[in-house]
């Protein structure tokens, strides 16, 4: 059964209109995912935490966003995707507030989770409109500036965290939320249409399954070197946490096959070998551009002295032509086979990410820095309309929720697993080369370095110590490979993208 309160936008213009409404609120939660790496060391100042602390800061943030992801595209169907969107984007907007105004690190945590929850009713409802207002033969353009706007804000983040941090103080990167959202209610609502509703029944189970499997994988690959990778209380080792966590996952998978009525993850949508590859190519981008922002803004900052603005800054050349690019690979994806913008982009993405790596040390010029950003611009431009179109080109008005909503959980999962996996590998290798030059330095600086290099918390706050600078910036650059070779494997996934039109 369905109702349709009123009809899609009659014109071009009426869709463009409402679709540039959407994306002021999607610019905004997608900002939020990567601003919190620029302002990293100012909220362990700021709150009294170390880093482990911090990234959790980063990461409920992004599991609170993920994993209701399949649900919410539901409850766009069943409710009016533009109802669910305006209450995503008021809850988002409140927690900002609320962010900003925590005192200590558990209650940014907890707020934190809330802009999550927001942030997932939101995001399904953008690409639904997408899919449901533009023909096919228009959605390239559409996906094109839902690209543009994706590349932009997730990249644009660790920048305008950078200014705001260095000029009014970390509240401010939630506090800036406040007046553009206010901004974007008033917009979605005198813009955007109220689009047909389908009846959907919801599969609890489902949710509960999905949330507790991601919660124990999560936790357990984030706290892992915490706990030495070994026990955390009474015989419960990290590795069990894990293996617990993907024998839910595979639970999850199982009632999902089995469930008659509607399962949470219709399995069915994965028959389409297209849908099912830019699945797994957008997890990839979701794992790289999350975990690729940690490594490069804590060398600037952290070895290279930059202030939070000019580290910003040496990344800046990626979401500059991620912004001027994108727009224009989306007009080309209507006319081009999709991995012929894809397997370029990832592999230009990835590319560029190893050659920071390998690159990165205490007196590497700056120059040099920032020609690898250049390249990672050009990658992402090609990457977001290609695979969202090849995704979401063969789903009906009845599949829009869903589609959309699997496409964005996997994005997001992949998100979630690059800040956790992200935060064990930088922790890992940083405690292994500071430790291998200390033991190089004993005999000058037995005390004072041993007392460094005990934990990677104390000189990720703060400034390294100058001993301290190959050894860290080794071991951030080698950080950096994880994103970088998960992007070139993507590319490689994208080779088998089947042409538009052909079976």
């Amino acid at each position: 059964m369905s109702t349709a309160p009123s009809p899609a936008p009659a014109t071009e213009r009426e869709s463009w209109t409402a679709l540039w409404a959407l994306v002021i609120g999607f610019f905004m939660i997608l900002v939020d995912s990567t601003i919190v790496s620029t302002a990293m060391p100012a909220i362990m100042r700021g709150l009294d935490t170390d880093i482990n602390g911090v990234i959790w800061v980063n990461s409920s943030y992004l599991l609170a966003f993920a994993v209701p992801l399949l649900i919410t595209g539901r409850l766009g169907d069943r409710f009016g995707p533009k109802n669910v969107y305006l209450l995503g984007l008021a809850v988002f907007t409140a927690s900002s507030l609320w962010c900003g105004l925590a005192a200590d690190v558990g209650t940014l945590i907890a707020a934190r989770v809330a802009q999550g929850l927001g942030a997932s009713l939101m995001t399904p409802q953008t690409m639904t409109f997408i899919t449901r207002m533009f023909p096919a033969e228009r959605r390239g353009s559409a996906m094109g500036l839902w690209g543009a706007v994706a590349g932009i804000a997730t990249l644009a983040g660790p920048i305008l965290g950078g200014v705001l941090v260095d000029t009014l103080g970390w509240a401010w990167i939630f506090f800036v939320n406040v007046p553009v959202g206010l901004i974007a209610l008033a917009r979605v609502w005198t813009k955007v249409p109220q689009l047909p509703r389908h009846s959907h029944r919801f599969d609890l189970p489902g949710v509960a399954l999905s949330a507790v499997a991601m919660f124990l994988i999560v936790f357990g690959i984030q706290e892992g070197n915490t706990f030495g990778w070994g026990e955390i209380a009474r015989g419960v080792t990290v590795w069990h946490l894990i293996g617990a966590g993907v024998a839910v996952l595979a639970a999850f998978l199982l009632w999902q096959r089995l469930n008659r009525h509607e399962p949470l993850l219709p399995l069915g949508l994965f028959r389409d070998r297209n849908f099912s590859l830019a699945n797994v190519a957008i997890a990839c981008m979701g794992l790289a551009i999350t975990a690729m922002s940690f490594p490069m803004i804590l060398y600037l900052q952290s070895v290279r002295g930059l202030t939070p603005t000019l580290s910003a800054l040496m990344i800046a050349p990626m979401a500059v032509l991620a912004g001027v690019l994108a727009p224009l690979a989306g007009r080309l994806v209507n006319r081009l086979d999709p991995k012929l913008l894809a397997v370029p982009g990832f592999l230009l993405f990835g590319g560029a990410m190893l050659w920071y790596g390998a690159v990165m040390g205490p007196a590497t010029p700056y120059w040099l820095l920032l020609l690898p950003p250049v390249v990672m611009g050009l990658g992402s431009a090609l990457i977001w309309p290609s695979v969202s179109l090849t995704a979401t080109r063969d789903l009906g008005p009845a599949e829009a929720g869903a589609g959309s909503g699997v496409y964005n959980t996997t994005r997001q999962v992949g998100a979630v697993l690059g800040s956790a996996l992200i935060a064990a590998l930088m922790q890992l290798r940083i405690t292994a080369e500071s430790e291998a030059a200390v033991a190089a330095l004993r005999q000058d600086a037995a005390d004072g370095a041993a007392s460094v290099v005990v934990s990677a918390e104390g000189p990720l706050g703060q400034s390294v110590p100058e001993f301290l600078h190959a050894a860290f910036s080794t071991a951030l650059g080698q950080s950096l490979f994880l994103p970088g070779l998960v992007a070139v494997a993507a590319a490689l996934v994208c080779v088998f993208f089947r042409r538009p039109g052909t079976i």
